[in-house]
């Protein structure tokens, strides 16, 4: 599960199918046994506050990893549909020594370079994948991101579910239904201005949750993103996987990303160092690699780019390609907390790559410069 979140060129091709084929097609859990868990959570008079049909009689509307998507709505308020998450029963306890299992298979089957550091890998994931378990933290992070999006008028034709908390317990997620279509799917409905439209708003709320509110829903499915064709909105989903970023790295790495957009070298070197990602031993191989790597994220935002054509740019898969330097050469792992925003980011471009996406970028980043304090005033 983890693993197959990372960059698909780090390992074989059939591990990274098998892996994201574990990750994308998780099985629902048996009738009786989700009964028992409604009965645990929600008490054993649910059925006096909610439409049972939801769950004993209709199939799940979607299963995951950590858990399965109902559809119901109140007694009350048959009108108002509901999604209703359920985390499987005894997840979390699983994490604790699945990891070491997948860890101890990795490594006999020699499948990971020492650059990999796979042993961080592992460390953060499964403290992420422990938080995805706690639908009660969850729910707090919907909803500060819920008012968040409701108070920027750029982000008018974007929804987040509003969260029922007195149906929603440590393993029962209770919100709006959002209706739409997984985003992808908006290549079979939009033009090319609406494709646009969509990967510019995506491209701007990744940029908004890093660098003003710090606050991110870093896990890139793109089933977490549904388009309603009738209205044009974009509904986020899913926060389990959502973290805040402390105000140092966010200040080190925009001047990161304003130093990759000018292709400014010396800088690149030098915010790269500040926020860990280079010890300053490095030899030239890997010197370049990461240089070249952080050029090519930045392509997108220079100032002499102008319109940048995603779907002909082959971003990610150039940025793949500096992956063996990385995992020969590396002297040190990444910063923890760009484990789950680099994943963000990849996941963004490549939906922009997906919807063929041709769009301006620079000006994101102006304004996000424009007003922008950082703490040692530079």
């Amino acid at each position: 599960q983890m693993l197959s979140l990372q960059d698909a060129s780090l390992l074989p091709p059939a591990l990274s199918a098998a892996l994201e084929d574990v990750r994308t097609n998780a099985e629902s859990m048996p009738k009786t046994q989700l009964l028992e868990q409604l009965n645990e959570q929600w008490g054993a008079d649910w059925r006096d506050k909610v439409d049972p049909r939801g769950f004993e009689v209709e199939s799940p509307v979607a299963a995951a990893s950590l858990g399965q998507v109902h559809s119901t709505h109140l007694l009350d308020s048959p009108t108002q549909r509901l999604a209703v998450k359920v985390q499987y029963p005894g997840v979390s306890n699983s994490i604790e020594s699945d990891p070491n299992n997948l860890a101890r298979l990795v490594k006999y089957t020699a499948v990971a370079p020492k650059g990999l550091y796979l042993d961080e890998i592992l460390r953060v994931g499964r403290l992420e994948l422990l938080t995805e378990c706690d639908y009660t933290h969850e729910a707090t992070q919907q909803t500060k991101i819920r008012q968040l999006v409701a108070s920027d008028p750029q982000l008018s034709r974007v929804n987040v579910p509003q969260i029922y908390p007195d149906y929603s317990t440590p393993q029962i997620l209770t919100m709006d239904w959002a209706p739409g279509v997984s985003i992808e799917q908006a290549l079979t409905y939009c033009d090319q201005t609406e494709r646009n439209r969509i990967a510019k708003t995506i491209l701007r709320i990744t940029m908004t949750e890093l660098f003003t509110w710090r606050l991110m829903q870093t896990d890139p499915n793109w089933g977490n993103f549904l388009y309603d064709v009738d209205s044009g909105t974009i509904s986020l989903i899913d926060f389990g996987a959502a973290r805040s970023y402390d105000k140092p790295f966010v200040d080190n790495y925009l001047k990161l990303v304003i130093a990759a957009a000018n292709e400014n070298e010396a800088e690149i070197l030098e915010h790269s160092k500040a926020l860990g990602f280079l010890t300053g031993e490095e030899n030239d191989i890997m010197v370049q690699a990461h240089l070249q790597s952080g050029l090519i994220v930045g392509e997108p935002f220079r100032k002499d780019i102008g319109i940048y054509d995603f779907g002909n740019s082959r971003i990610t898969a150039r940025i793949s390609e500096q992956g063996s330097a990385f995992l020969k050469h590396r002297l040190t792992p990444p910063p923890e907390e760009v484990y789950t925003l680099h994943r963000k980011l990849a996941g963004t471009y490549n939906l922009c790559i997906k919807l063929g996406a041709v769009i301006s970028c620079r000006d994101l980043l102006e304004e996000t410069m424009d007003g922008y304090v950082f703490d040692d005033s530079s």
